[in-house]
């Protein structure tokens, strides 16, 4: 059950860009986060209040600053990128997750990076490199894969570190459900401010039905459900093991781009999309760096 839970938490990950796509085609990018977090703080507001551990005030200072980051600004920076790219690109673009992960452990919390971890941080790099430098498009404005669109989704995972790491010290003290919900229902009221003042008010009216269930489904399912599933998981699994469940979300996204939305990737985005996936798959099977990238997996 502990491997299903990861399995299927990482399937729900791997369909976050896709609903992201499809509401994106008539909200803002604002208005979709803000979407998204409203659904999922309906769903996991009943964890935040349980009973539990004392939390004083360096908590909810760390607390606050690790959902500023980890909810209004890495996800406007993931979905901008993602509205300026194609979805099977930016899916790719989101499997340096586990490498970047375990090199922050080792840069920041002193884990060691073996040999394994090495080459995947190398092979994940160039993969990058390779995927961003492939698309077509200067912007994406026009519908195709860009440099820029690349690039701030992988600025959007670095800037991620900046909330898993501070919930690392949080997670010490207190259970991980208590820290996500209460991360995400904080990061949504942050993110709710920052909507009205940047983005105006939401609208209501003129969405259709499609856009209303992706952006259900996002907060939901990718949101709520995998941080329930992956955190009961980890309690059931090694860490090295439930790890490689983080690789299906690259996959899955990129299978729905081309499957559904009929994108195409070139030449150099399969070699660096099969350079991501294999870098990533080596990490969380091979080397002793994974344990601490599953145990520190964001909230997608």
């Amino acid at each position: 059950m502990g491997f299903l839970a990861c399995a299927a938490a990482g399937t729900l990950w791997g369909t976050g860009f896709f609903f992201g796509k499809i509401a994106l085609r008539e909200v803002s990018v604002g208005h979709m986060v803000l979407y998204r977090f409203l659904f999922a703080s309906l769903a996991i507001a009943p964890l935040a209040f349980g009973r539990g551990d004392r939390w004083v005030r360096r908590d909810w200072t760390i607390l606050a600053i690790g959902a500023f980051f980890g909810i209004p600004v890495q996800f406007l920076l993931q979905f901008k990128g993602l509205s300026l790219t194609t979805l099977s690109h930016g899916a790719l673009m989101i499997g340096t997750m586990p490498v970047i992960l375990a090199a922050a452990a080792a840069v920041f919390l002193h884990e060691r990076l073996d040999a394994v971890g090495w080459a995947s941080l190398a092979g994940s790099t160039v993969g990058a490199c390779l995927i961003a430098l492939g698309g077509r498009g200067s912007s994406g404005t026009d519908g195709t894969a860009s440099l820029l669109g690349d690039s701030l989704i992988v600025l959007s995972v670095v800037i991620s570190l900046v909330w898993i790491l501070g919930n690392r010290d949080l997670l010490q003290r207190h259970s991980t459900l208590a820290v996500s919900s209460r991360s995400i229902l904080l990061g949504t009221v942050m993110m709710t401010v920052w909507g009205f003042l940047q983005y105006g008010t939401p609208p209501v009216r003129g969405i259709s039905w499609q856009a209303w269930a992706a952006l259900a489904a996002s907060g939901f399912l990718c949101t709520a459900a995998t941080t329930v599933l992956w955190n009961w998981g980890m309690t059931q699994v090694p860490a090295s093991q439930a790890g490689v469940f983080l690789n299906m979300e690259p996959v899955i996204g990129s299978v729905l781009g081309i499957t559904i939305f009929g994108e195409q990737l070139g030449a150099w985005a399969w070699v660096g999309g099969a350079l991501i996936v294999g870098s990533a798959v080596l990490l969380t099977t091979r080397s002793s760096s994974s344990a601490e990238a599953a145990h520190l997996a964001p909230m997608e």
